[in-house]
């Protein structure tokens, strides 16, 4: 235990982990507020095609800066600054537009909200994968495509600045959340009687899906776009399992995500385990956990 602790000493004394650490945390807890909102409203994979968005956009975002580079001979500011940022110049924008359109799409009677999904995810990771293929700024494509995926490493190269614009974009979230939070309670549980009571619910249904578009891009570095659901999803459905109250639930599920987020880091850095996964995979456990829990409840 002292020699884990004593490796542990050392790895934060390098600015790099606390970053991680920092992002890892403010983004478990905004996800975890979501993810309430979404599973109650039977909307969940909304993150997951967004996630596939992220993912297309980001490709878009490298093509970009590549073409750039060769065209002015590695000279093009625009190109360093899209690598600067990730490429969330472009990212954050299409995400963001993206969750309009899978709004205004899914009421679409012709095209129902799950088809939408499908259809603006299956597509968005198909033309991303294709583009990095195409024009794949190195030759090791399968693991730039993997670590975007699954978010094996990306969480250990952030920079100060990506640092600061992650929580300025967790600060939004949350300042959002908590002051909408009776808005968001009445949508979230009967939305035909918020609509009655003069509750303009499509925008606001408009704005969960935008939060939720920040998370998502804020969250790829942590665990990568096809994991995003599992954060999303897992500390919520956990909660729900002892709780039943819509406050008690959203308490649960942050106190859940943020310590399964630090306790994925910590062993993925003792364990040279892929973060974004042990991150899902202690999620998993907690969610078993609290579901044998309830179980137990119950019969007793």
């Amino acid at each position: 235990m002292s020699e884990q602790l004593e490796i542990l000493q050392h790895y934060f004394s390098y600015p790099f982990v606390k970053y991680a650490m920092i992002v890892g945390l403010l983004i478990a807890l905004c996800s975890s507020l979501l993810g309430v909102t979404l599973v109650l409203k039977r909307f969940s994979f909304i993150g997951d095609g967004l996630s596939h968005v992220a993912f297309g956009a980001m490709a878009v975002s490298t093509v970009l800066s590549v073409s750039l580079k060769r065209a002015s001979h590695g000279e093009s500011l625009f190109a360093k600054f899209l690598e600067d940022t990730n490429g969330m110049v472009i990212i954050l924008p299409v995400t963001l537009i993206a969750a309009v359109l899978l709004l205004r799409t899914g009421q679409n009677t012709k095209i129902k909200g799950d088809a939408a999904i499908a259809m603006i995810s299956v597509g968005s990771l198909a033309v991303g994968y294709m583009l990095i293929n195409v024009y794949s700024a190195s030759a090791n494509v399968a693991g730039d495509v993997c670590s975007t995926l699954f978010g094996s490493t990306s969480i250990l190269t952030l920079t100060e600045g990506e640092v600061w614009l992650c929580a300025a974009l967790a600060v939004v979230v949350l300042a959002v959340f908590v002051i909408f939070y009776n808005r968001i309670f009445s949508v979230t549980f009967d939305e035909s009687f918020a609509k009655a009571s003069g509750v303009k619910a499509n925008g606001y249904n408009l704005l969960i899906a935008i939060i939720t578009a920040l998370i998502i891009v804020l969250a790829m570095n942590l665990v990568g776009s096809l994991l995003i659901s599992a954060l999303i999803i897992f500390p919520a459905l956990s909660a729900m399992r002892l709780f039943k109250s819509f406050l008690s639930v959203i308490i649960c599920s942050a106190v859940i995500s943020v310590i399964c987020a630090g306790v994925g880091i910590i062993v993925s850095i003792l364990f040279s385990t892929p973060a974004g996964s042990t991150i899902v995979s202690a999620d998993i456990i907690v969610f078993f956990g609290f579901s044998a829990v309830s179980a137990i409840t119950r019969r007793n």
